[in-house]
């Protein structure tokens, strides 16, 4: 009986070590799972990380599309980051300008790096920067500020169902990041 119930044990141990596997190896798998999910159904709100090229389009004046704008600072990154306006009513095909702003508050030089979204997400495929800070990464030195040029347009494919796209960016600190890069490359050399 002893016997019948150690291989019992074993066998639990053997399944219940296997089961913890396959959900560690399933949870592994959830991130790039729930990315292609996501960009297959158009709802992650990821916009383009290179420049879109602007080809004159009809602009349609019959329509009229609000654009808002958010911006979030990283908690370790000491400074002030907001748009000039927090709202716009733009045409689709109409190419707009419009800026954030940008202030370090501290007393060293820093690196950011802004990371765009844009809600409701099936929009971010029809929202198109031809110029963007978020191309970059922004140094300021100590206490300086710098305008951040957003060129952008709406495709005039925008479904009829989306009368508002917000575009959220949220600002993230890589000075380190920056350094190490940096010192890389001149190892190299």
């Amino acid at each position: 009986m002893a016997k019948n119930l150690a291989n019992a044990n074993r066998k639990l141990i053997s399944w219940l070590i296997a089961a913890a596997i396959g959900m560690f190896g399933f949870g592994f798998a959830l991130v790039p799972l729930y990315d292609v999910l996501c960009e297959q159904l158009g709802i992650n709100g990821k916009t383009q990380s290179t420049a879109s090229s602007y080809e004159p389009v009809t602009i349609d004046k019959n329509r009229t599309i609000t654009v808002e704008f958010m911006a979030q600072i990283q908690s370790d990154l000491p400074w002030e980051f907001k748009p000039e306006v927090k709202r716009l009513r733009v045409h689709p095909g109409e190419l707009v300008r419009t800026n954030f702003n940008a202030k370090n508050l501290s007393m060293i030089e820093l690196v950011g790096q802004a990371i765009p979204s844009v809600s409701p997400g099936q929009g971010a495929a029809y929202f198109n920067k031809t110029e963007c800070f978020c191309f970059n990464q922004q140094r300021l030195t100590a206490k300086a500020s710098a305008e951040l040029p957003l060129i952008f347009y709406v495709d005039p494919d925008l479904p009829d169902s989306i009368t508002t796209l917000t575009l959220s960016y949220t600002l993230y600190n890589i000075t380190d990041r920056e350094y190490v890069s940096v010192v890389e490359q001149g190892a190299a050399k």
